[in-house]
Protein backbone atom coordinates (compact mmCIF):
# COMPACT_ATOMS: atom_id res chain seq x y z
CA UNK A 1 0.00 0.00 0.00
CA UNK A 2 1.44 3.30 -0.66
CA UNK A 3 2.00 5.83 1.92
CA UNK A 4 -0.08 8.51 3.11
CA UNK A 5 -0.18 11.01 5.94
CA UNK A 6 -3.39 12.14 8.14
CA UNK A 7 -2.87 14.88 10.16
CA UNK A 8 -5.84 15.48 12.69
CA UNK A 9 -6.32 18.77 14.41
CA UNK A 10 -8.24 17.28 17.18
CA UNK A 11 -9.86 20.19 19.01
CA UNK A 12 -11.49 21.41 16.05
CA UNK A 13 -12.85 17.89 15.37
CA UNK A 14 -14.10 17.21 18.90
CA UNK A 15 -15.69 20.75 19.10
CA UNK A 16 -17.35 19.57 15.90
CA UNK A 17 -18.61 16.05 17.35
CA UNK A 18 -19.53 18.10 20.99
CA UNK A 19 -21.74 20.15 18.43
CA UNK A 20 -22.88 18.06 16.24
CA UNK A 21 -23.72 14.63 18.44
CA UNK A 22 -26.50 15.60 20.62
CA UNK A 23 -25.98 15.77 24.39
CA UNK A 24 -28.33 13.07 25.55
CA UNK A 25 -25.41 10.45 24.50
CA UNK A 26 -24.02 9.83 27.96
CA UNK A 27 -22.48 6.73 29.64
CA UNK A 28 -24.51 4.97 31.85
CA UNK A 29 -23.18 7.15 35.07
CA UNK A 30 -25.37 10.13 33.00
CA UNK A 31 -22.09 11.42 32.19
CA UNK A 32 -21.99 13.09 28.51
CA UNK A 33 -19.59 11.80 25.82
CA UNK A 34 -21.27 12.99 22.57
CA UNK A 35 -18.03 14.35 22.09
CA UNK A 36 -15.80 10.97 22.17
CA UNK A 37 -18.21 9.25 20.07
CA UNK A 38 -18.59 11.98 17.59
CA UNK A 39 -14.71 12.02 17.16
CA UNK A 40 -14.02 8.29 16.88
CA UNK A 41 -16.77 8.02 14.35
CA UNK A 42 -15.27 10.63 12.58
CA UNK A 43 -11.80 8.44 12.98
CA UNK A 44 -13.26 5.29 11.54
CA UNK A 45 -14.87 7.07 8.99
CA UNK A 46 -11.26 8.69 8.15
CA UNK A 47 -9.76 5.85 8.07
CA UNK A 48 -12.29 3.92 5.68
CA UNK A 49 -12.51 6.56 3.47
CA UNK A 50 -8.71 7.42 3.18
CA UNK A 51 -7.47 4.73 3.90
CA UNK A 52 -4.06 6.04 5.83
CA UNK A 53 -0.82 4.14 6.17
CA UNK A 54 0.23 6.86 9.29
CA UNK A 55 -2.21 8.64 11.51
CA UNK A 56 -1.46 11.61 14.23
CA UNK A 57 -4.22 13.41 16.34
CA UNK A 58 -2.30 16.92 16.72
CA UNK A 59 -3.13 18.28 20.44
CA UNK A 60 -3.10 21.72 21.84
CA UNK A 61 -0.56 21.69 24.90
CA UNK A 62 -1.11 25.66 24.73
CA UNK A 63 -3.99 26.88 23.03
CA UNK A 64 -2.64 30.20 23.39
CA UNK A 65 0.92 30.41 23.20
CA UNK A 66 3.12 32.99 25.45
CA UNK A 67 4.99 33.90 22.30
CA UNK A 68 1.79 34.66 20.28
CA UNK A 69 0.31 36.64 23.43
CA UNK A 70 3.91 38.52 23.25
CA UNK A 71 3.77 39.64 20.02
CA UNK A 72 -0.32 40.64 19.37
CA UNK A 73 -1.87 40.79 23.09
CA UNK A 74 -5.30 40.82 21.67
CA UNK A 75 -4.88 37.21 20.34
CA UNK A 76 -7.38 34.65 21.10
CA UNK A 77 -8.16 37.43 24.05
CA UNK A 78 -11.80 37.39 23.75
CA UNK A 79 -11.62 33.57 24.23
CA UNK A 80 -10.06 33.55 27.96
CA UNK A 81 -12.56 32.32 30.21
CA UNK A 82 -10.51 32.60 33.43
CA UNK A 83 -7.22 34.81 34.11
CA UNK A 84 -4.66 32.80 36.08
CA UNK A 85 -1.44 34.56 36.83
CA UNK A 86 1.81 33.65 35.38
CA UNK A 87 -0.22 31.95 32.23
CA UNK A 88 -2.38 33.35 29.41
CA UNK A 89 -5.38 32.20 30.50
CA UNK A 90 -8.00 29.35 30.51
CA UNK A 91 -9.89 28.92 27.19
CA UNK A 92 -13.68 29.17 27.23
CA UNK A 93 -15.11 25.44 26.96
CA UNK A 94 -18.62 23.97 27.39
CA UNK A 95 -18.69 22.89 30.68
CA UNK A 96 -20.30 19.16 29.53
CA UNK A 97 -16.88 19.51 26.91
CA UNK A 98 -13.76 19.29 29.00
CA UNK A 99 -14.79 15.85 31.34
CA UNK A 100 -14.77 14.15 27.88
CA UNK A 101 -11.08 15.29 26.66
CA UNK A 102 -9.37 12.69 29.26
CA UNK A 103 -11.71 10.13 28.07
CA UNK A 104 -9.97 10.94 24.60
CA UNK A 105 -6.75 10.83 25.68
CA UNK A 106 -7.43 6.96 27.25
CA UNK A 107 -9.28 5.72 24.29
CA UNK A 108 -6.49 6.65 22.11
CA UNK A 109 -4.07 5.42 24.31
CA UNK A 110 -5.39 2.17 24.20
CA UNK A 111 -6.28 2.21 20.37
CA UNK A 112 -2.80 2.78 19.96
CA UNK A 113 -3.19 5.79 17.29
CA UNK A 114 -0.29 8.65 18.03
CA UNK A 115 -1.40 11.75 19.90
CA UNK A 116 1.22 14.72 19.80
CA UNK A 117 1.08 18.14 21.75
CA UNK A 118 4.43 20.15 22.41
CA UNK A 119 4.17 22.67 25.45
CA UNK A 120 4.03 26.24 24.63
CA UNK A 121 2.51 25.27 21.53
CA UNK A 122 -0.77 24.83 19.42
CA UNK A 123 -1.76 21.90 17.06
CA UNK A 124 -1.44 23.77 14.39
CA UNK A 125 2.28 24.13 15.18
CA UNK A 126 2.57 20.55 15.32
CA UNK A 127 0.73 20.01 12.16
CA UNK A 128 2.90 22.77 10.70
CA UNK A 129 6.23 20.91 12.31
CA UNK A 130 5.17 16.98 10.65
CA UNK A 131 4.17 19.00 7.35
CA UNK A 132 7.84 20.75 7.19
CA UNK A 133 9.31 17.00 8.02
CA UNK A 134 7.52 14.84 5.21
CA UNK A 135 8.57 17.71 2.88
CA UNK A 136 12.18 17.86 4.44
CA UNK A 137 12.31 13.70 3.41
CA UNK A 138 13.49 12.13 0.20
CA UNK A 139 10.37 9.90 -0.01
CA UNK A 140 7.62 12.08 1.27
CA UNK A 141 4.10 10.52 1.42
CA UNK A 142 0.95 12.68 0.33
CA UNK A 143 0.04 14.20 3.31
CA UNK A 144 -3.87 15.28 4.37
CA UNK A 145 -4.65 17.70 7.24
CA UNK A 146 -8.61 17.17 8.48
CA UNK A 147 -9.58 20.47 10.00
CA UNK A 148 -12.32 23.42 10.14
CA UNK A 149 -9.59 25.91 10.82
CA UNK A 150 -8.75 28.56 7.69
CA UNK A 151 -5.30 28.85 9.17
CA UNK A 152 -4.06 25.82 7.73
CA UNK A 153 -4.71 26.62 4.24
CA UNK A 154 -0.73 28.28 4.67
CA UNK A 155 0.30 24.68 4.44
CA UNK A 156 -1.57 23.65 1.03
CA UNK A 157 1.32 22.36 -1.56
CA UNK A 158 0.68 20.54 -4.74
CA UNK A 159 4.57 19.17 -5.08
CA UNK A 160 4.07 17.16 -2.21
CA UNK A 161 0.98 16.94 -2.44
CA UNK A 162 -0.34 18.64 0.84
CA UNK A 163 -3.90 19.25 1.03
CA UNK A 164 -6.24 20.33 3.78
CA UNK A 165 -9.83 18.31 4.36
CA UNK A 166 -11.82 21.25 5.36
CA UNK A 167 -14.96 20.34 7.54
CA UNK A 168 -16.97 22.98 6.52
CA UNK A 169 -19.68 20.73 5.21
CA UNK A 170 -18.95 17.56 7.87
CA UNK A 171 -16.49 14.94 8.30
CA UNK A 172 -18.91 12.93 5.26
CA UNK A 173 -18.35 15.47 2.60
CA UNK A 174 -14.87 17.33 3.48
CA UNK A 175 -13.82 19.81 0.88
CA UNK A 176 -10.47 19.24 -0.38
CA UNK A 177 -8.25 22.00 -0.51
CA UNK A 178 -5.30 22.88 -3.01
CA UNK A 179 -3.76 25.42 -5.10
CA UNK A 180 -6.48 25.41 -7.23
CA UNK A 181 -8.72 25.90 -5.19
CA UNK A 182 -6.65 28.90 -3.29
CA UNK A 183 -6.71 30.57 -6.16
CA UNK A 184 -10.34 30.01 -7.30
CA UNK A 185 -12.00 31.30 -3.62
CA UNK A 186 -8.94 33.45 -2.12
CA UNK A 187 -7.24 34.63 -5.24
CA UNK A 188 -3.83 33.14 -3.85
CA UNK A 189 -1.36 30.54 -5.46
CA UNK A 190 -0.09 29.31 -2.73
CA UNK A 191 -0.09 27.94 1.00
CA UNK A 192 2.36 30.74 1.50
CA UNK A 193 0.83 33.14 -0.35
CA UNK A 194 -2.58 32.68 1.79
CA UNK A 195 -0.60 33.25 5.23
CA UNK A 196 0.59 36.42 3.85
CA UNK A 197 -3.08 37.30 2.86
CA UNK A 198 -4.27 36.46 5.83
CA UNK A 199 -1.59 38.61 7.86
CA UNK A 200 -3.05 41.63 5.31
CA UNK A 201 -6.54 40.65 6.11
CA UNK A 202 -6.48 40.40 10.15
CA UNK A 203 -8.56 37.51 11.69
CA UNK A 204 -11.92 38.70 14.42
CA UNK A 205 -12.36 35.26 15.34
CA UNK A 206 -8.67 35.01 16.61
CA UNK A 207 -7.97 38.30 17.68
CA UNK A 208 -5.81 39.70 14.86
CA UNK A 209 -6.59 43.37 13.61
CA UNK A 210 -5.00 42.78 10.43
CA UNK A 211 -4.63 46.47 8.24
CA UNK A 212 -7.20 48.38 9.36
CA UNK A 213 -9.88 49.31 5.46
CA UNK A 214 -7.41 46.05 3.86
CA UNK A 215 -9.78 43.45 3.60
CA UNK A 216 -9.50 39.58 1.72
CA UNK A 217 -10.27 41.34 -1.73
CA UNK A 218 -7.91 43.96 -1.69
CA UNK A 219 -5.25 41.68 0.84
CA UNK A 220 -5.38 38.81 -2.18
CA UNK A 221 -4.49 41.52 -4.70
CA UNK A 222 -1.65 43.41 -3.84
CA UNK A 223 -0.35 39.81 -2.61
CA UNK A 224 -0.38 38.96 -6.24
CA UNK A 225 0.99 41.87 -7.48
CA UNK A 226 4.44 42.16 -5.18
CA UNK A 227 4.21 38.33 -4.65
CA UNK A 228 4.76 38.14 -0.91
CA UNK A 229 4.09 40.25 2.05
CA UNK A 230 8.05 41.18 2.35
CA UNK A 231 6.83 42.65 -1.60
CA UNK A 232 4.41 44.93 -0.33
CA UNK A 233 6.65 45.83 2.35
CA UNK A 234 9.20 46.69 0.38
CA UNK A 235 6.94 48.32 -2.20
CA UNK A 236 5.17 50.48 0.80
CA UNK A 237 9.16 51.99 1.50
CA UNK A 238 10.18 53.04 -1.76
CA UNK A 239 6.90 54.55 -2.38
CA UNK A 240 5.77 52.32 -5.25
CA UNK A 241 3.14 53.64 -7.18
CA UNK A 242 1.31 50.74 -7.59
CA UNK A 243 -0.12 51.26 -4.16
CA UNK A 244 -2.36 54.22 -3.78
CA UNK A 245 -1.62 57.03 -1.23
CA UNK A 246 -4.17 55.54 1.34
CA UNK A 247 -3.19 51.91 0.73
CA UNK A 248 0.46 53.05 1.51
CA UNK A 249 -0.69 55.21 5.05
CA UNK A 250 -2.64 52.18 6.03
CA UNK A 251 0.23 50.06 5.76
CA UNK A 252 2.79 52.94 7.53
CA UNK A 253 0.12 52.87 10.17
CA UNK A 254 0.08 49.45 10.92
CA UNK A 255 3.87 48.81 10.46
CA UNK A 256 4.36 47.78 14.26
CA UNK A 257 1.54 45.06 13.40
CA UNK A 258 3.01 44.01 10.37
CA UNK A 259 6.29 43.39 11.84
CA UNK A 260 5.27 40.65 14.29
CA UNK A 261 2.04 39.30 13.03
CA UNK A 262 3.58 36.70 10.38
CA UNK A 263 4.99 35.16 13.39
CA UNK A 264 2.01 34.84 14.72
CA UNK A 265 0.01 33.82 11.44
CA UNK A 266 2.06 31.27 10.49
CA UNK A 267 2.37 28.19 12.03
CA UNK A 268 5.77 27.03 13.35
CA UNK A 269 7.61 24.59 10.97
CA UNK A 270 10.44 23.45 13.85
CA UNK A 271 7.78 23.23 17.24
CA UNK A 272 10.14 20.27 19.59
CA UNK A 273 7.87 17.56 18.53
CA UNK A 274 9.65 14.08 19.65
CA UNK A 275 10.14 11.24 17.19
CA UNK A 276 6.87 9.42 17.30
CA UNK A 277 5.88 5.88 15.76
CA UNK A 278 3.07 7.57 12.95
CA UNK A 279 2.14 3.77 11.47
CA UNK A 280 -1.44 3.03 12.02
CA UNK A 281 -2.01 0.23 13.72
CA UNK A 282 -3.89 -3.10 12.01
CA UNK A 283 -4.37 -4.18 16.14
CA UNK A 284 -5.28 -2.17 19.00
CA UNK A 285 -2.37 -1.56 21.58
CA UNK A 286 -4.59 -2.71 24.74
CA UNK A 287 -7.00 -4.55 24.04
CA UNK A 288 -8.34 -5.24 27.93
CA UNK A 289 -8.26 -1.02 28.79
CA UNK A 290 -10.11 -0.57 25.57
CA UNK A 291 -12.63 -2.95 26.64
CA UNK A 292 -13.22 -1.23 29.69
CA UNK A 293 -13.47 2.15 28.55
CA UNK A 294 -15.71 1.13 26.43
CA UNK A 295 -18.23 -0.84 28.97
CA UNK A 296 -17.75 2.54 31.39
CA UNK A 297 -18.39 5.16 28.90
CA UNK A 298 -20.75 3.53 26.36
CA UNK A 299 -18.78 3.48 23.86
CA UNK A 300 -18.86 -0.46 22.22
CA UNK A 301 -20.64 0.75 19.23
CA UNK A 302 -18.14 3.61 18.02
CA UNK A 303 -15.29 1.48 19.45
CA UNK A 304 -16.28 -1.40 17.30
CA UNK A 305 -16.38 0.94 14.30
CA UNK A 306 -12.70 2.63 15.07
CA UNK A 307 -11.20 -1.18 15.48
CA UNK A 308 -12.82 -2.43 11.87
CA UNK A 309 -11.46 0.30 10.08
CA UNK A 310 -8.33 -0.25 11.54
CA UNK A 311 -8.63 -4.12 10.77
CA UNK A 312 -9.68 -3.05 7.55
Amino acid sequence: MAEKLLLLDTASLYFRAYFGVPDSVKAPDGTPVNAVRGLLDMIARLVNDHRPTRLVMCWDDDWRPQFRVDAIPSYKAHRVAVEVPGTTGVEEVPDTLSPQVPIIVEVLKALGIARVGVPGYEADDVIGTLVAREVAKKDRAPVDVITGDRDLFQLVDDAVPVRVLYTIRGIKDLMAIDQAVLKEKYAVSSGPGYADMAVLRGDPSDGLPGVPGIGEKTAAQLVHRYGSLQGILAARDAGDPGLTATQRRRLVESADYLAVAPAVVRVAPDAPVGELDDRLPSVVADAGALVALAETWGLSSSVKRVVDALAG
